[in-house]
């Protein structure tokens, strides 16, 4: 197991809870009173206010156009590679033909000389 940063009373801070032990906080500390809430939160390292803001990250919608914004711009640079790789190919292909022909020619000349 991953060892956890911890406060100096020995509780791990908020920020170092798994999503799983977030939503297992959240479930743990789901139908307590106020004051059953405090006490598990003092219990734990944490603040009501810190649970009340992970179930409002669990539950809120996803940004829309947020991912298409983001799809776009992936398609958009794959589409830039894919022109910079084809490219490139034609460019070794065409380097790959002058070897050949520069082979060719020397071999050329080399039969003349003898």
């Amino acid at each position: 197991m991953a060892h956890q940063q911890t406060s100096a009373s020995g509780e791990k801070r908020a920020a170092d809870w798994s999503p799983e032990q977030r939503l297992q906080a959240l479930l743990d500390t789901h139908n307590l009173s106020e004051s059953e809430l405090n006490a598990w939160c003092r219990e734990h390292g944490l603040f009501a206010h810190q649970l009340a803001e992970w179930r409002a990250q669990l539950i809120a919608p996803a940004k829309p156009g947020g991912d298409a914004t983001e799809l776009r711009r992936l398609k958009d640079e794959i589409t830039t590679l894919q022109r910079q790789i084809n490219r490139k190919d034609k460019a070794l292909s065409e380097a790959a033909a002058l070897l050949v022909l520069q082979k060719k020619y020397q071999a050329l000349w080399e039969d003349e000389d003898k």
